[in-house]
């Protein structure tokens, strides 16, 4: 009879397994390398804790080192067969989602998509993300993981990028990436086509679309979490200063999704009311997002004239960014408005400045126009064209600390607290009958 092993010991044995997937976020959110540099270096360092791990054991072990490093070179080199032989499948299957990909980029369905979004949400920045998160689970149905990703953050993540734009909200691309691929891996569990729903219920004996259903209505309940990576990037540790902002980000998160958790399951200290349920999930977004309520009182940002862009520039701190909204017609004739996040270069003259990044203005009439745009430069790659007006400049608004909003938070949590408990201790006073 195979037993398995006890489940502390084992993890506690591999826990230096996870470093290169620390190295890997890391990369990935903090120092923002491309996804095959971020790959590449969590891969060498995986490769040194193979080489290294047997000696590093003997010698803590007191035990001898012949042969371990010998040992660990074959682990390497078998390690590297097996990686090698199930990439094969990966292979394929990202193939073929090339195949797709390249549809797409040939027959131009990406501009169609994103008027297709815009047309049906009728400009709504939710609404449009609602239905490209339906789109996305309609995408990853049928799709391994990988070619999964590999269609809809291709088809619809300049969807997303592009709507948030024309709504004035600058999204980071891997806020966009995890949204797209949350949807689209919660495919996997939804009916007809769900193939972890056919996998469990083939190990528990089960009706599959029965279980489909089952395992979406219990997914579908942390689709609020993508919204919250577009909205609060702070979620996804962007924009952290420090450790103990940090530390608090992850703090309110974790009891955000414990309250979330209590509040669409109906109990917390006790069973839970209606209103006490609502009480809670709107603590829990409040946590998530407490700049929702702090922007209808404190203006996010600033808005200055556009004849001011050579000064900003100037004044923008070393590889500080430009925000501004600018308009103007494609070359397929149609009228766009955009907010854009211009990188600047290092200090210095402000004309000096924009021009490193590819932009060359013009003024005409108090009207700033962008008389040239440098190919493949900053400026085209955030999407100014040539001959669009600068509408205006944005810069943050010098206003109180957003998470003050966690304070009338917490007191409707105490509240709620206080009646559960009090409704706990009159329940168990209360004698039961027979």
């Amino acid at each position: 009879v195979l037993e398995l092993p006890e489940t502390g010991p084992t993890v506690k044995a591999g826990l230096y397994f996870l470093l290169p997937i620390v190295v890997l976020m890391w990369c990935l959110i903090v120092e923002r390398f491309s996804p095959g540099l971020s790959a590449f270096w969590a891969t060498m360092l995986m490769i040194v804790i193979v080489l290294t791990q047997r000696p590093l054991l003997a010698f803590f072990r007191g035990s001898g080192l012949q042969g371990q490093l010998k040992r660990g070179l074959s682990e390497c080199i078998d390690g590297l067969a097996h990686g090698a032989r199930n990439m094969i499948g990966i292979g394929v299957a990202t193939a073929a989602a090339g195949i797709i990909v390249g549809t797409i980029t040939l027959t131009g369905i990406g501009p169609v998509m994103i008027e297709f979004v815009e047309f049906i949400s009728g400009g709504n920045l939710l609404a449009a993300l609602i239905f490209t998160a339906m789109i996305c689970i309609i995408l990853g149905m049928g799709l391994p993981t990988t070619a999964n990703y590999i269609v809809v953050s291709s088809l619809m993540a300049p969807v997303v990028v592009a709507l948030a734009s024309a709504n004035g909200l600058i999204v980071p691309l891997i806020a966009v990436h995890m949204f797209v691929f949350y949807f689209g891996i919660l495919a996997d569990d939804t009916p007809p086509v769900g193939l972890a729903a056919f996998a469990a219920a083939a190990i528990a004996k089960s009706d599959p679309i029965r279980t489909g259903i089952q395992g979406f209505m219990y997914d579908i309940r942390t689709a609020i979490l993508p919204f919250l990576f577009i909205f609060n990037t702070e979620l996804l540790l962007i924009g952290i200063g420090t450790w103990y902002h940090l530390l608090f980000v992850i703090v309110s998160a974790t009891v955000a999704m414990l309250l979330f958790a209590a509040a669409t399951q109906g109990y917390w200290l006790v069973k839970s009311r209606l209103w006490e349920s609502l009480a809670l999930l709107l603590v829990a977004f409040t946590l998530f997002r407490p700049g929702f309520w702090w922007d209808e009182v404190f203006p996010p940002t600033e808005v200055l004239p556009a004849t001011s862009i050579v000064e900003q520039a100037a004044s923008a701190p070393e590889n500080g960014r430009l925000q501004m909204i600018v308009q103007g017609e494609t070359l397929d004739g149609k009228f766009m408005t955009r907010t854009v996040l211009l990188p600047l270069g290092a200090s210095g003259d402000g004309e000096a400045r924009l021009r490193d990044a590819g932009l060359e203005i013009r003024v005409e009439d108090d009207k700033v126009f962008a008389d040239n745009v440098m190919f493949d430069s900053d400026a085209q790659k955030v999407g100014i064209d040539f001959d669009w007006e600068v509408v205006n400049l944005q810069a943050d608004a010098d206003r109180p600390p957003k998470h003050l909003m966690f304070i009338p938070a917490f007191a409707l949590l105490a509240l709620i607290a206080w009646l559960q408990r009090r409704r706990k201790s009159s329940q168990a006073a209360t004698p039961q009958t027979a």
